[in-house]
């Protein structure tokens, strides 16, 4: 680890140590339950966040030098070595796996003489879902400990000669903390489905129009055909054998989708064996075997979809396995959100509508700062753009104004 002063002015002069780490194991999992949003009984847990899962991606080498993904955990104490926050980061080496693009930028960058590469990653690995990155103690106003955060990741790209950093999916309330800080606002699109307290699926159909609803009924009736049914495994269902059948999806998919998947079959042991609580794995099953699986997390009111996979090929049992069956849970839960991932807009026809991601970024570089400025401000006029005209193209009923 490797100590950084951090100073900030609030009335007086506050001074904060900030420690780079390269490993989770800086931290005790009790220490990183203290934290907003992490701990599995909180009202505001995020699974992503957590302990358990930030720990299981090092643990089984899915980020590692090796992968570019270096663990460069920012630890923020006060001067009796309190922990006050932190925020989960990594030395990239590439742009893979963060599902905010920035290749374009890197590309330019390089073309006129620049290194994009290594920078800094503000984010939780391999997962397009919006949660906390600036973190703080769960008993502190979270204002000051979120600037500390801000200017500590600036100062630390600024001295150790890294381009840039990136944090991305966080949630608007961090991004005052970092806009102060001279980081860039970028905005993004996902498709979230709204639990609007259904008492079942078919109340949800009700609030759509009537040419949708019939369209969604066929749908989910021709997935199912060919005598597929649909398993609902988390807790102790999720067996070794379960898994393996799972990964053998993810890898069938993943290899044709993305050339390498991101995660390894360790990975998957690890947060079965800690989070089985906190995992919903879907799975079709046809004449006795899974042939399909989605894997969802379990927050504390929401349900975030990551990836699924299939060994056989079915008209719509891809919508059925990753989108109907988690509003399907949803609803039977009492979870106000499903968050299905990134990008999309075969999910507007489903219920899901357009929300809008964000995320904030550090250029060090003033020209290089200006250029991607320009493209920011422009690109937010579009996307605001975007969502009011998809408002419009949501299957549900219009009502009078």
């Amino acid at each position: 680890m490797r100590d950084w002063r951090v100073n900030r002015q609030e009335q007086s002069e506050c001074s904060f140590v900030l420690r780079v780490c390269d490993s989770l194991s800086a931290f005790t999992p009790d220490e990183w339950g203290s934290l907003s949003r992490t701990d599995s009984k909180g009202k505001d847990y995020n699974p992503f966040i957590s302990y358990n899962f930030l720990a299981s991606l090092e643990e089984s080498d899915c980020v590692s030098r090796k992968t570019g993904w270096l663990p460069q955990h920012l630890r923020l104490e006060d001067a009796d070595g309190r922990l006050l926050g932190a925020a989960p980061c990594y030395l990239k080496s590439h742009s893979q796996g963060e599902y905010v693009f920035d290749h374009g930028w890197a590309d330019a960058f390089e073309r006129a003489g620049g290194s994009y590469y290594p920078k800094y990653q503000a984010s939780v690995p391999f997962t397009p879902a919006t949660g906390p990155r600036l973190l703080h103690d769960r008993s502190l106003r979270p204002e000051g400990i979120r600037q500390a955060l801000a200017a500590g990741l600036r100062q630390l790209t600024e001295q150790r000669g890294v381009s840039s950093a990136h944090v991305t999916f966080l949630p608007e309330a961090e991004l005052p903390a970092l806009t102060d800080m001279g980081f860039l606002h970028r905005m993004d699109q996902q498709f979230h489905f709204i639990n609007d307290g259904y008492g079942g699926y078919d109340d949800f159909l009700e609030t759509l129009a009537s040419r949708k609803r019939k369209a969604l009924r066929k749908e989910r009736r021709e997935a199912l055909g060919s005598g597929i049914s649909i398993d609902w495994l988390t807790g102790r269902d999720l067996t070794e054998a379960v898994w393996d059948q799972f990964f053998a999806f993810y890898m069938d998919t993943g290899s044709r989708k993305w050339g390498r998947p991101y995660l390894n079959r360790e990975f998957y042991s690890l947060v079965g064996e800690r989070m089985a609580n906190d995992i919903l794995l879907v799975m079709a099953k046809r004449d006795g075997r899974y042939i399909a699986g989605a894997i969802n997390f379990i927050g504390s009111d929401r349900l975030f979809g990551r990836h699924w996979g299939c060994i056989e090929d079915h008209p719509y049992l891809h919508f059925e396995v990753c989108y109907h069956q988690a509003i399907d849970f949803a609803i039977s839960k009492g979870l106000k959100i499903v968050e299905a991932g990134a990008q999309g807009e075969h999910k507007l026809a489903r219920g899901y509508v357009p929300v809008t991601t964000h995320s904030a970024h550090y250029i060090v570089h003033e020209g290089f700062r200006r250029a991607v400025e320009d493209y920011l401000t422009r690109e937010r006029r579009e996307i605001v753009r975007l969502n009011e005209a998809l408002q419009d193209h949501t299957p549900f009923r219009k009502t009078e104004a």
